[in-house]
């Protein structure tokens, strides 16, 4: 016997998948909110909105699980209707629509005005950087550009989000003002590819100009850049970087391999010679920068040859940070046509491999900061500690600091200087300095497994 939710109207948003899906369900939720809409992130409600990723096998696999979650609970009546949206629903429609017929519609990642008169809400053009933001209320993710002009052979992001489409800078800054009002400290540029902005508006790459607007904004403490391209990337960046404090000494650069036979093949534009000149560059240019990257195992014609020169590289390089993929065979793009012909069994072996390199490498780095004073932010408190960030770190993805709670008080959100004590692989141990607290006992040191 079917039962009713209790729930009338009320809209639940989930979403799946990376930064740019939460800020699209942030803008969602602020439109549906200026309806006078009931809405939730992630809570119960009537009415499900499931903002869904399709970039890769298991981001897939999630995506369609949730949703057949949902059905199911419609089908049970405790929701009322399904909506899908984003990537997968972007790269799918037709499939899904066939195979998973029980949900009430299906949008694509351009398609926001059509969603919301599904939820019988108007569009409101006025309310740029109007958003419900779903993240700790000291950082918010601020997304520059959407899709993506590169040509990557084994992506499939510019099926779901098309062309490269640069905000202009009044906007952003205005979208950055807003946040600061509500409390954020702490901005993440987000982008398929950083390092385009500012080519479609204003024909040259204008990263290092907006960071000049952005810096001027009051209240903001840290601005932090994600996914920057290797191929072109603007320098005037650095000299920013370095002049601007509020700047983070970080980047994010997705690097994929370092094979020349690999990155010809995955039409990434440069070279092994390429890569890492560029990369002596940034450290000679910001010698405190945290580099941050991605790499890919397992990719079509990936020989033993080719993942030893990998990594090999990795050790040479000491990425401050580093995560590693294996190969994902996706359809309709360009690496689709070579044969999968790696095992995923050496995928993954090759993958744990490179982390257990740069597990090593985070411990030594970690172990230099022993004794240093670092500008902390507190996220959260989690059991026994309260758990923050350097400048170094981006949420999530990066180390963390741990504090010790059973003698102090932190506010989250508030900035402190820390001094590190202990540091395991992935987590550093510290103590407030000019605070009137005794070092505080704790247990011995767990070393974690990664992150």
């Amino acid at each position: 016997m079917r039962t009713k939710s209790r729930k009338k109207n009320r809209i639940n948003v989930v979403t799946l998948g990376c930064s740019k899906n939460v800020y699209d369900s942030e803008v969602l939720m602020g439109q549906l909110k200026a309806n006078n809409k009931d809405v939730v992130h992630e809570e119960e409600g009537n009415i499900v909105v499931i903002n869904t990723c399709g970039f890769i096998d298991n981001a897939k696999e999630q995506s369609v699980n949730t949703i057949l979650e949902f059905v199911e609970r419609k089908e049970q009546g405790e929701v009322d209707k399904v909506f899908v949206t984003g990537c997968l629903s972007e790269r799918y429609k037709p499939d899904l629509q066939k195979e998973i017929p029980d949900v009430d519609q299906y949008f694509g990642t351009t398609e926001l005005p059509a969603l919301l008169k599904a939820l019988e809400a108007d569009y409101k053009h006025e309310l740029i950087g109007e958003r419900l933001t779903t993240t700790p209320k000291n950082y918010a993710y601020l997304k520059i550009a959407e899709g993506c002009d590169r040509p990557c052979s084994f992506c499939a992001i510019p099926l779901m989000r098309g062309k490269h489409r640069s905000t202009p800078i009044e906007n952003l800054v205005r979208e950055a003002e807003k946040l600061a009002a509500n409390g954020v400290k702490e901005l993440i540029l987000i982008a398929q590819d950083l390092t385009y902005y500012g080519l479609d508006l204003y024909k040259k790459r204008n990263l290092a100009e907006l960071l000049e607007n952005l810096v001027k904004v009051e209240g903001i403490e840290w601005i932090r850049l994600h996914y920057a391209f290797p191929t072109g990337f603007p320098m005037d960046v650095l000299e920013v970087m370095k002049r601007e404090p509020k700047i983070c000494n970080y980047l994010d650069i997705p690097l994929q391999h370092i094979s020349d036979d690999l990155l010809k093949s995955m039409r990434r534009g440069t070279t092994h010679e390429k890569t890492t000149n560029l990369l002596k560059e940034f450290r000679n240019r910001v010698p405190e920068m945290a580099i941050r990257t991605t790499l890919i195992v397992g990719y079509p014609g990936e020989t033993e040859a080719h993942f030893q020169e990998l990594k090999e590289w990795v050790k040479e390089m000491r990425f401050e940070r580093l995560g590693c993929f294996t190969y994902s065979h996706e359809e309709n793009t360009h690496a689709y046509n070579l044969e999968d012909n790696v095992p995923e069994e050496v995928k993954q072996a090759r993958a744990n491999e490179i982390m257990e390199i740069q597990s090593q490498i985070s411990w030594e780095l970690n172990q230099q900061k022993i004794g240093e004073t670092f500008k902390v932010v507190i996220d959260r408190k989690d059991g026994n500690y309260f758990v923050g960030r350097t400048e170094f770190d981006s949420p999530d993805v990066d180390n963390e600091v741990l504090i010790e709670a059973s003698e102090i008080y932190l506010k989250t959100g508030e900035y402190y200087d820390i001094q590190i004590t202990e540091a395991a692989d992935f987590d550093l141990y510290g103590i407030p300095v000019n605070a009137d607290v005794e070092k505080p006992k704790r247990k011995p040191l767990q070393v974690r497994t990664g992150k």
